[in-house]
């Protein structure tokens, strides 16, 4: 396993509003021990920051392409970043 820490930036397309997927990536997150935030977008998808060990964040991108009951999951887009400063919770925003 990799200790390694990164982040990235994803966007989830689908049905994935008003289904709960911004509580449930929260709760994945947490699992997984991981930070960041999660926020519903105009356009209909959902967006999440996430950053944490690398194991970890592969873990829960394989999670999203899934997502929760009655969530239909049509893309799952990942982009790294570099941050400044690593968040320090998990939250819900927008």
């Amino acid at each position: 396993m990799s200790d390694r820490y990164e982040a990235v930036r994803v966007r989830i397309s689908g049905r994935v509003q008003g289904v709960g997927f911004r509580m449930w990536t929260r709760d994945e997150a947490l699992r997984l021990g991981l930070t960041g935030w999660v926020r519903n977008e105009a356009d209909g998808s959902v967006a999440a920051l996430i950053a944490g060990p690398d194991n970890a964040i592969s873990t829960i991108i394989e999670r999203l392409r899934r997502g929760p009951a009655g969530a239909w999951v049509s893309g799952v887009e990942k982009e790294a970043i570099r941050l400044d400063e690593m968040p320090t919770d998990f939250r819900i925003t927008g």
